[in-house]
């Protein structure tokens, strides 16, 4: 028997790759012990890949004049939503079947996503490039890790990843 994975893009730290901030990974057990073996992972950070590098200063989502934009907190001039969105833009994934984002994140996160307005915070945002990635592929399934724990939304995001692969 021929066992075929489905490919599924991910973001980079759920892998173990050392990709984040502060050179860290954010490794995930069920992701990399039990999904691997059905999924082919296709890993993106679109921090990384728009040169920010590693270490690099923390960044957070700032509502500002009506947008949301995506700012080093220490310096809030050094601006990189045009960059994410322009990456956003140039990825087309007609091979994925699913994608699989990091929670919380200012460029990778789904929902929830804390969005400072006056220096407050409101989980009401979306990273970045996952704003744009989900617009731009409407049928194709995406969750965080973190919903992953879940039973019903874990069996449901697999549902629909398999759907589209069929």
């Amino acid at each position: 028997m021929i066992n075929i994975k489905v490919p599924v893009g991910i973001s980079s730290c759920l892998l173990g790759e050392p990709v984040r901030f502060d050179k860290g990974h954010k490794r995930d057990a069920y992701i990399v012990g039990t999904l691997s073996h059905y999924f082919y992972f296709r890993p993106f950070c679109p921090e990384m890949a728009i040169g920010l590098g590693e270490p690099r200063p923390t960044m957070h989502l700032i509502k500002k004049e009506d947008a949301v934009r995506c700012v080093v907190i220490k310096d809030p001039s050094h601006d990189v939503t045009d960059r994410l969105r322009d990456y956003a833009e140039q990825q087309h994934h007609p091979d994925l079947c699913g994608y699989i984002v990091k929670k919380d994140s200012p460029s990778c996160g789904m929902e929830r996503v804390k969005v400072f307005t006056n220096d407050i915070p409101h989980r009401d945002g979306v990273g970045i490039y996952a704003e744009v990635m989900m617009r731009n592929h409407p049928l194709l399934p995406v969750e965080e890790e973190g919903r992953l724990g879940d039973a019903g939304l874990r069996e449901n995001f697999i549902q629909r990843v398999y759907v589209l692969y069929r």
